[in-house]
């Protein structure tokens, strides 16, 4: 499976983004799909999941009530829709899948994940 993001940039606090990731080759399986960011210096964190069917989503705490999560089954492609974009938001954004199901406690884990695509930059000027 190959994962190609798009949609980072740069934008003012405040701001909105969108971020689009496009899975290829062997998708049929893919159940989870997720995003997590890395700021520089920092190690990489969670933003969000989403299942396919029932569709459920998780966010981190951070994130919650300015993100929206999505995906198009059909199109092979998760989004992030990003609202309200804080400095703290600032950080490359990776999308990443599995095939099979896990456990809800495991969906924030980044090791719980079997491909990645290679990230999208986003920077949030204040």
């Amino acid at each position: 499976v190959q994962l190609q993001a798009s949609g980072g940039g740069l934008v003012q606090a405040g701001g909105s983004l969108r971020l689009s990731c496009v899975a290829s080759g062997r998708t049929s399986g893919l159940y989870h799909m997720g995003w997590f960011r890395q700021a520089p210096g920092k190690e990489r964190e969670f933003v969000s999941t989403i299942t396919r069917s029932p569709v459920t989503t998780r966010y981190a705490d951070s994130v919650k009530g300015r993100f929206t999560i999505s995906r198009d089954n059909a199109k092979n492609t998760v989004y992030l829709q990003m609202a309200s974009l804080k400095p703290e938001d600032t950080g490359v954004y990776y999308c990443a899948v599995r095939n099979g199901r896990i456990i809800t406690s495991f969906m924030s884990r980044a090791d719980a994940y079997d491909y990645w695509g290679q990230g999208t930059q986003v920077t949030v000027s204040s």
